[in-house]
This record gives structure tokens, C-alpha cells and sequence, in this order.
């Protein structure tokens, strides 16, 4: 038994560093429109999943709010750098400025909200950061000053590195880095006095509270982090799309936000990746697949699609894919062990 709980982590950590490797030499190994297009989007997408999975997994705060955080420090870094070629306030500034200013506001934003937030749970905490989910998204298309439905474009050409040419290594390495240094801020949280306590009130908020502490002020800044790690996968996301509007941050997007994170696995950071790494496939590549241009599902009707995959994944795992890589290797174990098990039985002496 010690050995095979041994093999586990090993395993795990094995198929980690593997997968490190692989996307640190991602311009080597890949094709460029895999870098440029497939990776990178995986990444900003993963970091937006991980907030997600970050409040709901260890906070018990299910947000729908998260693609709209990432939108506001989209909308504010376009309106603070791009100059009068395109909508917005066209404010000209320095693009660290705007990169400062994007993700201050919206982790400013998110710690409001939070703060509104953090006294309902269940349903009405979801239904909460829908209501704002959707304030947002028709605040930037009905108020044409800072954006309008149309959107802001042209963000790609004033970031503080230049311009990341989507065909080059440079925005592919920023997001690498940053969905790195993301995760690894997450599980140091979560192993801090902070990270434990917040645990403890997704557990039990009453025991928590009568234990002395401020249910919450935890449930706040957690959103804020949260916020915070939104806001960067939304400076990433305009840096690639060079630019963004209201219909990138509609509750289409929220939901597709929340789909990644079940179908990786909703209880775990890991599964950010996994899920999205997972939906950008089958966006970009379900069009391409004869069998279901043959059932009508192109990439017209990709929420179908999704939505299939979805149901599932889900109906064989609640856990998602890192639930059912868990059973697969869990069974593969134990018929490992039968197996030597009846090798080391003694022979059987034949009767007389």
C-alpha cells in the first residue's frame, strides 16, 4: 500500500514536468500557429478558469463574475493607451501605465464586489455575480465614451514590449510565464494561514465564525485575489486580440468561463489547464473533423458541441477529467496489484 501511494504523486509529478518541458519548448516543438493561436489562447484561459476554480474549490464561491473582471482591466487598458484611431477615451498614455492602471481597477473592482458579495452564499452568491456579470457588459455597450458595443481596437500596438506580433515567441513566453507564476501564487495561498482558514469557512462558515474569525473579510480578499488573477488573463486576452468589446465579456463568455473549469475539474487548480486546453481544441478544431461536419455540429454551432462534450465528461466524472484520470489510474493499480498478487500466491501441489 505505501508503494503504490508513492507511485501517485510520482506519477503525477512526472506527467507535470513532462508537460512543463513540452510547452517551455513550445516554439521548437510547435507549429507557429500552435504557439501563437492554440497555446496562447490556452493560457489566458486557464488563468481566468484558475480564479474561478480558486473560489469555488477552496472558498465555496461559485463566480460567474470572473469575465467580466478581466473585461473591465481590458476595457481600461484600451481607453488608457490606444490614441484617436479607434472608440474609447483614447487617453495616450504609457502602456505600463495602462497595464498598471487595467489590473488595479479591476482587482479594485472585484474587492467591491466581494465585498457585497461575501455575506450571501449558494445561489445568491451565484446570482450576485451574474446580475454583475451582466451590469458590466451592458455598462461597456451602452456607454460609448469608454467603449459602446463596438469596442476598443488597436491595443495590440501599445503594450510595454512592443508590439507581440501573434507569429512571434514574445506573447506566447508572457503567458507561459504568467499561468506559472499564477499557479504557483495559488497553491502558496493555500497553504498559508489565510488559504487554511478560508477552507474552513467554505467547510463550515459558522464554526469559522464562532472560532473568532471574520467570514467575511476572508470571502472579500479571496475575491479580490481572485480579481486580481482575472485582471491579468484579461491584459493578456487584449495583447492577443487586440482588442476587446462587450460581447467578449456576455454571459456566453461567463458560462464558457464556467465550462472550462468543470470540465477539468472543478475542484482542482490543475484543472483549469486541463479544460481549457480541452475547449480551445474543440473550438478550433471541430470544423475540421468529417464525422461531425456529417451531423451538422461545424463550428457554427459550437456551443452545442461544447455542450456535449460537457454533459459527458460530466456524467462519466462529476470531477471532470482529472476525476476520471484519477479512476484510470486507480483501477489500473489495483488489477496491477491482483496481478502481482497472484504471482507471488505458492503453486498449488497437484493431488495425489
Amino acid at each position: 500500500m505505501r508503494t503504490a501511494l508513492l507511485v501517485r504523486p510520482s506519477l503525477n509529478r512526472s506527467i507535470a514536468t513532462g508537460a512543463f518541458v513540452l510547452v517551455a519548448l513550445g516554439p521548437l516543438v510547435f507549429s507557429s500557429v500552435w504557439v501563437s493561436f492554440i497555446l496562447t489562447q490556452v493560457f489566458w484561459y486557464a488563468i481566468a478558469a484558475s480564479s474561478l476554480i480558486f473560489l469555488s474549490a477552496y472558498g465555496g464561491m461559485t463566480s460567474l463574475a470572473q469575465v467580466s473582471i478581466y473585461g473591465v482591466a481590458g476595457m481600461v487598458l484600451g481607453n488608457t493607451v490606444t490614441t484617436g484611431e479607434t472608440k474609447g477615451l483614447n487617453l495616450g498614455l504609457s502602456p505600463w501605465i495602462g497595464l498598471v492602471a487595467g489590473i488595479a481597477i479591476a482587482t479594485a473592482v472585484a474587492l467591491l464586489l466581494g465585498a457585497v458579495a461575501s455575506r450571501s452564499t449558494g445561489i445568491y452568491f451565484l446570482m450576485l455575480t451574474l446580475s454583475f456579470a451582466v451590469m458590466v457588459n451592458y455598462f461597456f455597450g451602452q456607454v460609448t465614451v469608454v467603449s459602446g458595443f463596438g469596442g476598443i481596437g488597436g491595443i495590440q500596438n501599445h503594450t510595454p514590449f512592443g508590439r507581440p506580433d501573434l507569429h512571434a515567441n514574445r506573447l506566447y513566453y508572457i503567458a507561459l510565464v504568467t499561468a506559472i507564476g499564477v499557479y504557483a501564487l495559488l497553491r502558496y495561498v493555500l497553504r498559508t494561514p489565510f488559504g487554511l482558514v478560508l477552507q474552513g469557512i467554505r467547510d463550515d462558515p459558522v464554526r469559522m465564525s464562532s472560532l473568532g474569525y471574520n467570514v467575511a473579510l476572508h470571502k472579500t480578499l479571496a475575491f479580490g485575489l481572485a480579481g486580481f488573477v482575472a485582471s491579468l488573463s484579461g491584459v493578456l486576452f487584449v495583447w492577443w486580440n487586440n482588442q476587446i468589446s462587450p460581447s467578449s465579456m456576455d454571459i456566453t463568455a461567463a458560462l464558457n468561463l464556467l465550462v472550462i473549469a468543470v470540465i477539468g475539474g472543478l475542484n482542482r487548480l490543475e484543472g483549469a489547464w486541463v479544460g481549457a486546453f480541452v475547449f480551445v481544441i474543440v473550438s478550433d478544431y471541430a470544423q475540421s473533423v468529417g464525422f461531425l461536419r456529417g451531423i451538422g455540429l461545424t463550428q457554427t454551432r459550437f456551443e452545442t458541441l461544447i455542450g456535449l462534450v460537457f454533459l459527458v465528461i460530466v456524467l462519466l466524472s462529476p470531477n471532470g477529467l482529472l476525476g476520471i484520470w484519477e479512476w484510470v489510474r486507480a483501477a489500473v493499480t489495483r488489477v496491477a496489484r491482483q496481478m502481482r498478487g497472484r504471482k507471488d500466491e505458492p503453486p498449488q501441489a497437484s493431488p495425489a
